[in-house]
């Protein structure tokens, strides 16, 4: 259960569709749960917004699996699976069985268990990548934004070797309530992102590029060095982290609604 569920079996209970007793036995749950291990975080979806996430390098399908089935069992409906490669990912499926839909998308090393729901947020997001190579980490960042409630509109191969490519997506940038921009190399993209835009830019490095770039490195030092306001820079190849934060920005309360 998160905030908008909770808010959701409230308003039930206000206009009669559902007594106080179920609500209460809804809502009564404990704050963990056990695993032996794992300590899975229960109030998470009230407490923050948003449920627990899985991390699924270095767990095995069966802890995977155990994980899934604990969170949907405390009433997390979705549950996020990132880091899951596609071996794990086939043997989760079968563990899980055809009751539940594991929903992996293969590329960007994701699961989507529960799908996406509809679009709550205040705006668009904008996925903005530099180039192809980037692209696995783009796309964790859409699916994960979409995955929280936001529309996105994604803008890939835009880097700075052909800034025409860029410029041709003027309108989509200028009606972003928030921007991920999204390089490897020299990670100039963000700078440029920051020097167009009136809206937040969350910057991710990726570690798209030959010896010097230091696995990404070099653009991660290149976006925290970034002369532009307001652009702010995640870990290299955290796509999730700044899709993550991006829904934060795009569904504040006192947030003003950019043009569609």
């Amino acid at each position: 259960m998160d905030k908008r569920d909770l808010e959701q079996l409230l308003s039930d209970v206000a206009d009669g569709s559902i007594m106080p007793a179920d609500a209460l036995m809804r809502i009564q749950t404990a704050p963990t749960a056990d695993l032996g291990f794992a300590q899975l975080d229960l109030s998470r979806g009230v407490r923050q917004g948003a449920g627990e996430v899985v991390y699924g390098a270095g767990k095995t399908a069966e802890q995977i699996t155990a994980i899934i089935e604990a969170l949907r069992d405390a009433g997390q409906e979705r549950v996020l699976v990132t880091r899951l490669d596609s071996e794990k990912a086939a043997r989760t499926s079968e563990l899980l069985g055809n009751g539940i839909d594991l929903g992996y998308i293969p590329n960007t090393q994701l699961a989507l268990v529960g799908g996406k729901p509809s679009p709550t947020g205040n705006g668009r997001i904008v996925v903005a990548c530099a180039g192809t190579s980037d692209l696995p980490v783009a796309e964790e960042a859409a699916l994960t934004a979409e995955f929280y409630g936001n529309e996105v509109d994604r803008l890939y191969d835009v880097g700075v070797a052909g800034l025409h490519r860029l410029l041709a997506h003027a309108e989509e940038l200028a009606q972003a309530q928030v921007v991920i921009a999204i390089a490897g190399m020299e990670g100039a993209l963000a700078s440029v992102v920051g020097g167009l835009v009136s809206c937040p830019v969350i910057a991710v490095p990726t570690s798209v590029g030959y010896g010097a770039s230091f696995g990404g490195v070099a653009a991660l030092l290149a976006m925290l060095n970034s002369c532009a306001s307001g652009v702010s820079v995640v870990n290299i190849d955290n796509g999730f982290g700044a899709a993550y934060q991006a829904s934060l920005i795009n569904h504040l309360s006192a947030g003003t609604p950019r043009a569609r």
